[in-house]
């Protein structure tokens, strides 16, 4: 005599944990979606990869004819040049990944619709996908920095933590946008001027120690992006050392909004497929 089992399928709760476990269960195929994005995106192009080096150098060029010569903003004593790329390597990583991240679950809508997986895989590979553009970047700084002889700071060893700050809100902001462009397709024209907003509030092109101390810090602080450039181009060049106040605020909200991107995303996950 055999035994049935019964399976009973209840809709998910509404408030959810980050779902660790699921998303290393499907390692793969996020490792499958970072490697497509990365093949995709210098297919049939004539440069190939060396897109990822010549948007950093053109801005450089830009930047440092605009800011550097004609309005002679600060660049805390080091050559402009190596300034400004330095600034732009975490800025590039965030804008892209964001960009990406942002339109994944409507340009893979078939895949939502279709197949069952965790679907915060697909903004996360938005988000990994841009690591490769930064290491080649981050070749090219090296030879920027050989030429105008900047010495590496002694607190290169930090540089790892800001990258990893920078990656988490990236996937913080990505979360957020995602799923808000699932039901309002609004957030695909909203990002780009968002974005481009944020790059001038953030120190990119300038440093933030022209920031009043204090409360000026603490404000600043607010832009989670702030902390990590400065702290990013304190690790690599050792100039224009990052204001405790800057950082701390500037941590504390990069926590805050990638934790409230994981659960807003996660409480509207489940109706991503009716709705996309």
């Amino acid at each position: 005599m055999s035994v049935q089992s019964t399976t009973l399928i209840r809709p998910s709760r509404r408030f959810r944990g980050p779902g660790l476990p699921e998303l290393w269960r499907y390692r793969e195929l996020l490792y499958f979606l970072v490697w497509r994005d990365v093949k995709v995106r210098y297919k049939q192009t004539l440069l190939g990869a060396g897109w990822a080096i010549l948007k950093p150098v053109f801005g450089m060029v830009v930047f440092s004819v605009i800011f550097g010569r004609l309005a002679e903003v600060p660049t805390d004593g080091v050559a402009g040049p190596v300034f400004y790329f330095t600034g732009l390597l975490p800025w590039l990583f965030f804008q892209d990944g964001v960009s990406k991240a942002s339109n994944s679950l409507v340009v893979g809508r078939n895949l939502v619709t279709k197949v069952y997986f965790p679907r915060m895989v697909m903004p996360l590979a938005g988000v990994l996908g841009g690591a490769v553009d930064l290491g080649l970047a981050g070749v090219v700084l090296v030879a920027i920095m050989f030429v105008y002889r900047a010495p590496l700071s002694p607190a290169i060893w930090t540089l790892p933590l800001f990258l990893l700050l920078t990656l988490l809100i990236a996937v913080g902001v990505g979360l957020w946008l995602s799923a808000l462009n699932v039901a309002y397709r609004d957030i695909a024209y909203v990002t780009p001027f968002l974005l481009q907003a944020w790059m001038y509030a953030s120190p990119v092109v300038y440093s933030a120690t022209l920031i009043p101390e204090g409360s000026g810090q603490l404000i600043y602080g607010l832009n989670p992006m702030a902390g990590v450039i400065q702290g990013f181009r304190w690790a690599v060049l050792g100039v224009g050392q990052p204001d405790p106040i800057l950082l701390a605020v500037s941590s504390a909200v990069s926590f805050l909004v990638l934790l409230s991107g994981v659960a807003y995303f996660r409480a509207v996950e489940r109706s991503f497929a009716d709705v996309i």
